[in-house]
């Protein structure tokens, strides 16, 4: 059974020819740009990759939908373009295809680093990034999974069959990225009514898990700031809409 792989890019240069080089012998490669100004689409066209362009609208979902309808293949295998696909996760998502009765969609675990290191309060951080093409819809919105119509399965939790993320984050990069993706989930949480309690106990939730249950204690300094600013994320997350809904309410 084939495979198409699905790649959206915006100004993608500094990654995308290793993530390429790891899904170069998928048997169809699908580019979704937001029309880049850097190397993107060149690098793209070095791999014989199939182009297709989708209007830049500051996030990567609207733009899934559209890129996974462009893919030829029963199977859809959707990579980010900072991402690395090893081989033997390859092989696993082929041999899925050929069984009697699949899944319709597989959660694959991945592999994330900040300041230097990999961390464990991160993994396996699972994701649904393979299904099949008819069965799949991908909403909209930032931060949205994609909704698959049939039964959906968990890759083991190993890391020759996770996903390596090339982005390896520096303390100011996060926090741009925090500032910028909470502006974002705004727009689609601005209606919940948060009381002071659940602001506490969400972001405790969030820092409790990273970094206890899932051991990001074992990650040192970097584990601590990095379970901290995710719990910073949903403060800010909440903080932002309780601005937003004062603002209205004038």
């Amino acid at each position: 059974m084939k495979i198409s792989v699905v790649i959206n890019t915006f100004n993608s240069e500094s990654t995308l020819g290793r993530c390429l080089d790891a899904v170069k012998s998928f048997d169809e490669i699908i580019i979704c740009d937001m029309y880049s100004s850097d190397r993107t689409l060149e690098i793209a066209k070095q791999y014989n990759c199939k182009i297709v362009m989708h209007e830049q609208t500051g996030i990567v979902e609207p733009a899934r939908n559209f890129a996974i309808q462009a893919a030829s293949s029963e199977w859809v295998f959707v990579v980010d373009s900072d991402e690395i696909v090893p081989s033997t996760l390859k092989d696993y998502l082929y041999k899925h295809t050929e069984k009697s009765n699949p899944s319709s969609g597989l959660l694959i675990p991945c592999c994330n680093f900040f300041m230097g290191q990999f961390m464990h309060g991160a993994y396996p951080n699972y994701i649904l990034r393979f299904m099949k093409k008819d069965k799949a819809f991908w909403p909209p919105i930032i931060h949205a999974k994609p909704t698959i119509s049939g039964k959906v399965d968990k890759i083991p939790a190993k890391h020759s069959l996770s996903f390596i993320h090339l982005a390896d984050e520096s303390i100011s990069a996060r926090m741009l990225k925090i500032n910028t993706y909470t502006t974002k989930e705004v727009e689609r949480r601005v209606d919940k009514n948060y009381s002071h309690f659940s602001l506490l106990a969400n972001s405790f939730h969030r820092f409790f898990k990273m970094y206890i249950l899932k051991r990001g204690f074992l990650d040192g300094k970097p584990g601590l700031i990095y379970a901290l600013m995710n719990s910073f994320y949903k403060i800010i997350t909440i903080a932002k809409i309780w601005e937003k809904q004062r603002q209205v309410d004038k």
